[in-house]
């Protein structure tokens, strides 16, 4: 079995801006406790005016 995470730029490591050193430092954390990425890509998310913006996501994966 395996455990899944889920990390984006709203993930209390970035306060709202991404940032790689934090994302850096974010990753390291999570490593420590055994985390490890399966996958990273962005995702496109319609605004509410219309527009659209991207957004980081990281899959994080850790066995049971």
């Amino acid at each position: 079995m395996k455990d899944y995470k889920v990390l984006t730029q709203k993930d209390k490591w970035f306060t709202g801006k991404f940032d790689p050193d934090m994302l850096e430092k974010a990753l390291n954390a999570y490593a420590e406790q055994g985390w490890r990425v399966a996958a990273a890509s962005t995702a496109t998310f319609t605004g509410f005016l219309g527009g659209n913006r991207e957004e980081m996501v990281v899959i994080l994966e850790r066995d049971k």
